[in-house]
């Protein structure tokens, strides 16, 4: 029953979104013309309560430091953001990982990333489905990460890679996302669909036990 009023909640948030973006005197250019959905292909037209097994999930601050927020407990005012997306496979000198560098060329190609933003973090040629092994080390360095929280106040990632993230194989930087309330999705599609900057995005968890992670419904509104 949680559930079902869950999903209700969130097509209302949507539907209120989609009405102010058509109320008269909005400029054109603030206007979303069409939403992608960015679920994983296998189950990206399930509803939440019939697709446990998505591999789209959302980490929540409390799978990286017990007693932050549990996936349900996010602020809803943190699941509805600014969406940008960097390509991984554009990183200087082919880095495995977004640098300071990386973002500075991006800022200087799209402008300064909107504050309270989702960074999204996109590899060209990556697979729909994923592997459950080997673990991949997160796709973004530290001090990049470190500069987007505190001087843009990012308030989440997202992932498209081919497998899981390691998040042991930096602890520090775990840490830090989950001491400034970031949370992760990683297992989306469909990311290559997506202008770098404008976009909206809508992350929708679904409440379970699970104190940390949990199957996620993603939709990214584009202008």
């Amino acid at each position: 029953m949680r559930i079902r009023s869950f999903i209700i909640a969130y097509a209302f948030v949507l539907a209120i979104l989609l009405f102010a973006d058509r109320r008269p005197g909005s400029p054109r250019q603030d206007r979303y013309s069409h939403v992608v959905d960015l679920t994983d292909g296998q189950n990206a037209t399930a509803p939440l309560a019939t697709a446990p097994e998505s591999r789209t999930r959302i980490i929540a601050p409390a799978a990286l430091i017990p007693g932050t927020w549990a996936a349900g407990q996010i602020p809803p005012e943190r699941l509805v953001a600014p969406l940008v997306v960097m390509d991984l496979n554009a990183a200087l000198e082919g880095s495995p990982q977004i640098s300071l560098d990386d973002i500075a060329a991006w800022e200087s190609h799209h402008g300064m990333i909107p504050q309270g933003a989702v960074v999204a973090i996109r590899r060209a040629g990556a697979r729909d489905d994923l592997s459950t092994t080997p673990l991949t080390p997160l796709p973004i360095a530290r001090d990049a990460a470190q500069f987007l929280i505190d001087a843009r106040y990012t308030i989440g990632f997202a992932f498209d890679v081919d497998t899981p993230v390691d998040f042991a194989s930096d602890r520090t930087l775990a840490r830090q996302l989950a001491l400034h309330g970031n949370y992760v999705v990683e297992g989306t599609a469909r990311f290559t669909s997506l202008p770098a900057t404008g976009s909206l995005i809508i992350v929708a968890p679904a409440k379970n036990k699970k104190p940390g992670e949990a199957p996620v419904r993603i939709l990214a509104m584009v202008r």
